[in-house]
C-alpha cells in the first residue's frame, strides 16, 4: 500500500481502519461514509501509515478482539478515531465454535485447507437438519479524546448451513463449505465479490453501525 505521513492528517477528521487490506478499506469507507456523522472524514488503512505489529487478540468475544485492534491502531498512530472488525464462523452443532478461533481452528493461523478438513471431520455425523451455522462480524468504532473513549459497535450475521464437501473457488476460509440461506443452492465461495459484499456479515455489521451513527 502507498504510504501516508501521519503528520499530514487531521486527527479530528481521520478514521484509521485497522487493516492492511485495500479492499476492506474501500468497503468500510463506502458504507461508513454514508453516515452524516462521518461527513468530511478521511478513511486511511493502518497499513498505509506504517509497519505495525499485530496486537494479541486474546479477547473472549468478537467485540473484545475488534476493540483490541481498534485501540491498538489509535495507540500506534496517535489518531483519535479507529475502526476494526472481527469475524468468524459459528456452528450450532459445535456450540458456536470455531467462533473467534476460526482462522486458527486447526492450529495454524490462516491454514484454510486444514481448518476446512477439521470442520468436515467434526461435522461428519451431524444430520443435515442440524448443520446450521452463521458467519458473524462485529465492527467497532472508537472515538478518543482527552475525556476518554466513546465506543460504538455494529453486529451482523449471514445465515447458512455446513455442506459435506467443498464447492467454489472464490473467497477464502470456510466459504467453500458454507451453503447460503439468502441464495439457496449457492456456496459463499461461488459468489462474485460484489455479490458477497452485498450480503456479507461484515456488510450487515457496518450497516448496523451506520444506523447507530445516524
Amino acid at each position: 500500500m502507498a504510504q501516508i505521513d501521519i503528520a499530514t492528517l487531521d486527527p479530528a477528521a481521520t478514521v484509521v481502519v485497522a487493516t492492511g487490506n485495500a479492499h476492506k478499506l474501500t468497503e468500510i469507507e463506502a458504507i461508513l461514509s454514508t453516515a452524516p456523522a462521518m461527513e468530511g472524514v478521511r478513511f486511511v488503512a493502518l497499513g498505509e501509515l506504517g509497519d505495525f505489529d499485530d496486537p494479541e487478540e486474546d479477547g473472549e468475544t468478537f467485540f473484545d478482539n475488534a476493540l483490541i485492534k481498534a485501540q491498538a491502531a489509535l495507540d500506534e498512530t496517535g489518531l483519535r478515531m479507529a475502526v476494526a472488525d472481527d469475524s468468524g464462523l459459528c456452528v450450532d452443532a459445535l456450540g458456536g465454535d470455531p467462533g473467534i478461533h476460526s482462522a486458527r481452528w486447526a492450529g495454524e493461523h490462516g491454514n484454510d485447507e486444514a481448518n476446512n478438513d477439521l470442520l468436515l471431520a467434526q461435522m461428519e455425523a451431524v444430520p443435515d437438519a442440524e448443520r446450521t451455522a452463521r458467519f458473524h462480524s462485529t465492527v467497532v468504532l472508537i472515538s478518543r479524546d482527552e475525556d476518554g473513549e466513546e465506543i460504538l459497535a455494529g453486529n451482523g450475521d449471514c445465515e447458512g448451513t455446513i455442506a459435506r464437501n467443498r464447492r467454489g473457488t472464490n473467497g477464502f476460509g470456510y466459504d467453500p463449505l458454507f451453503e447460503l440461506v439468502d441464495i439457496p443452492g449457492k456456496r459463499m465461495a461461488e459468489l462474485e465479490p460484489e455479490e458477497k459484499n452485498a450480503i456479507s456479515h461484515r456488510r450487515r455489521a457496518l450497516d448496523d453501525l451506520v444506523r447507530k451513527l445516524a
